[in-house]
């Protein structure tokens, strides 16, 4: 089995088809269920965020893999593969992992170094984990890459000064505004979920206010108001909410926009004429219509504009691209090992069970022998066995490093008609926080 990673993101399609390719929490155990039902794919984790849709697979050949995942992928966004081709990128093996890792430690994000991007990870992860969608292949790469992830933020500056999305799309947010200052400016962030408290924390440090926030789940945006000082609406009063605000931050999951033409005219037409409204929408799907864009009076700031102006720089770039490296090196090599720990393990298995039948019979023949003698042919026939099996499970490790190395573990398996346990499923692999691998 191979590791495939297909995926789009802010680098190779535009707002509109990450959104049909989006996958909400709700719906990722049946985006899962339609990977593991294609005749290639053994295993799989789904990774979306508001920049990127990621199917991490095992896959047991690549062009079988790749068709079967951009089938769903493409069945998804409703459009035909074909169609969908141009907009996806590959990774397959040791690229893969190389990707992954990047991906843990922000420097595939949008904004270089973005802290939320390991929770989303994780969260991927264990929602595949809860669908039993991910086998020994994943469970091994998704601890690894939480690990790196973790390592880089803990041994780098590269998330120190807090930047995320919410942080880039202020940052735009301030040029446009008049003075260019969030200090004392009414701002509005619509959603309570992790995204929009972000938000309302970094509007809250630049000393903007007053500070509104709206949710459809009312008790969120009010215990999230509470954190920050500042004033929770209800839903249906977006719209007030609106005219008072000279800076809105929009982030729900809604998988419709709710930030609507009209809603955001009648807006305009409450406010002091000549007062811009800047709206900054960082959900995917996008919480506003396209068209509101073209609204006089209007800035608007979106997943598109910030892909745009390129991601934000950090010092210690340097320094998680090179832990990042020496890691994938390790965990290629770790992975490829694991491919074919069991045939190994198999190999043993059956060499022991050879050495045990002997000794049996052995005993049967000889009866004279005493426990002393006994005891002796046994370490002796075991000593000759580890001997042999010694060069050969050493070489098909050294093998298995190699572009096709799989081969050679299949071909021992073969040869010695070994029985390979199928790979471990969800339920048996221990997370992190159960102990398992680092």
């Amino acid at each position: 089995m191979n590791l495939l990673v297909v995926g789009a993101s802010y680098r190779t399609a535009d707002v509109a088809l990450l959104e049909r390719l989006s996958v909400s929490a709700g719906d990722r155990a049946e985006v899962l269920a339609a990977l593991l039902a294609r005749d290639h794919v053994t295993e799989a984790v789904v990774l979306s965020t508001c920049n990127r849709v990621e199917v991490y697979a095992g896959v047991t050949g690549f062009h079988g893999g790749l068709a079967d995942i951009s089938s769903v992928l493409a069945s998804r966004a409703e459009v035909s593969p074909a169609a969908l081709a141009p907009h996806l990128y590959v990774h397959w093996d040791a690229e893969a992992v190389t990707h992954t890792l990047r991906v843990a430690a922000g420097l595939d994000s949008l904004v270089v170094g973005e802290s939320q991007i390991l929770g989303q990870l994780r969260e991927a992860y264990a929602a595949a984990t809860e669908s039993d969608a991910a086998g020994r292949l994943l469970h091994e790469l998704m601890q690894q890459a939480l690990r790196v992830g973790k390592r880089v933020r803990a041994e780098t500056g590269i998330d120190e000064a807090g930047r995320s999305m919410v942080t880039a799309a202020l940052d735009l947010a301030v040029t446009e505004l008049d003075p260019p200052t969030l200090v004392g400016r009414p701002a509005l962030v619509v959603g309570a979920g992790s995204m929009g408290a972000l938000a309302l924390a970094t509007l809250a440090r630049a000393d903007a206010g007053p500070l509104t926030v709206t949710s459809r789940r009312r008790q969120r945006a009010d215990r999230l108001a509470a954190s920050y000082r500042a004033d929770a609406v209800d839903f249906a009063d977006l719209a007030d909410a609106m005219a008072r605000a000279d800076l809105i931050v929009s982030a729900t999951a809604s998988a419709a926009p709710v930030l609507r033409v009209d809603a955001v005219r009648r807006a305009l037409a409450a406010r002091p004429s000549g007062r811009p409204l800047v709206i900054c929408d960082l959900a995917v799907p996008r919480d506003v219509e396209p068209a509101v864009a073209d609204l006089p009076g209007v800035v608007l700031i979106d997943v598109t504009r910030l892909a745009a102006a390129g991601p934000q720089g950090a010092a210690d770039v340097r320094a998680v691209a090179e832990i990042v490296s020496a890691e994938a090196a390790t965990v290629t090599s770790g992975l490829r090992d694991a491919r074919v720990a069991p045939t190994v393990a198999a190999l043993r298995a059956r060499a022991d069970e050879v050495v045990t039948a002997e000794l049996r019979r052995l005993a049967q023949r000889r009866p004279d022998f005493t426990d002393e003698q006994r005891a002796e042919v046994a370490h002796t026939l075991h000593r000759l066995v580890q001997r042999l099996l010694h060069q050969p499970t050493v070489r098909v490790r050294q093998l298995a490093a190699e572009p096709g190395g799989e081969s050679y573990a299949k071909a021992l398996a073969e040869l010695f008609d070994l029985e390979i346990p199928q790979p471990r499923r969800a339920g048996d692999v221990p997370s992190l926080e159960q102990g398992g691998a680092p």
